[in-house]
């Protein structure tokens, strides 16, 4: 067994990413007399909410996640947030890697749902490792990465916030069935609406601000929509 010890030291985004990405800071401990050659690594990432207190009004926006807080002491459990591989370089004694981790603007993801419910303070994470370490000394060794190697972080709300509105400015999306966005671009078609902001606030209009309801769709197509009207949005999915 290779003994190796995993410390989140940092959280920021990539810069200039295809989409939103978040670099965790990784540092990695071995004996100083074991060269390890590389490590492949597979990393689990959780989000644990009963790791910090909530606003009334972050409560509220989590009623859909957690129920009423009065519940919270059996339904405030963790949330899967992503799966990573990572292949960690030949060090010995200590090394700094970084583990880039895509996110999505996807609101039907319960993750996505919880980071956009928060006002402020840190997303509480738990990083859990695995894989396998090709290490010394004196030879050539394979070992696994023991399961109860784990790490925990902190992402400030604030970072995810200003990753998103780097990548969708102004926007979130929203995600409908193929039969309910062919019904959408008629409308907008018979009605020659210049945009879907166009579309979604004469829909409202015609529905008094409409409290739509009705069950949630299944995967379809994306629409952009504006963020001032997110709020109301999330009444129509």
């Amino acid at each position: 067994m290779i003994d190796l010890s995993f410390t989140c030291v940092g959280v920021g985004s990539v810069a200039h990413a295809a989409g939103p990405t978040l670099a965790f800071r990784l540092r990695i401990t071995a004996r100083e007399d074991v060269a390890v050659h590389a490590i492949a690594l597979r990393c689990q990432l959780r989000i644990e909410p009963s790791r910090r207190t909530y606003k009334d009004s972050e409560a509220e926006a989590l009623a859909d996640l957690f129920g009423e807080r009065s519940r919270w002491g059996s339904s405030l459990l963790p949330i899967q947030f992503a799966h990573v591989s990572l292949m960690v370089p030949a060090f010995t004694g200590q090394t700094e890697v970084e583990l880039h981790v895509p996110c999505t603007y996807d609101l039907d993801l319960a993750a996505t749902r919880y980071f956009e419910a928060l006002e402020d303070g840190g997303i509480p994470m738990r990083i859990m490792f695995s894989g396998t370490a090709f290490a010394g000394p004196g030879g050539f060794q394979v070992a696994p990465v023991p399961w109860d190697r784990e790490a925990t972080a902190e992402v400030p709300t604030a970072l995810w916030r200003q990753m998103m509105d780097e990548h969708f400015p102004g926007c979130g999306w929203l995600r409908l069935p193929r039969a309910t966005m062919d019904a959408l671009l008629d409308y907008r078609s018979r009605r020659a609406l210049p945009s879907w902001e166009a579309v979604i606030e004469t829909l409202m209009r015609e529905a008094g601000a409409g409290d739509g309801g009705g069950p949630r769709p299944p995967a379809g197509p994306s629409l952009r929509i504006p963020a001032g009207d997110r709020a109301a949005c999330r009444s129509i999915g």
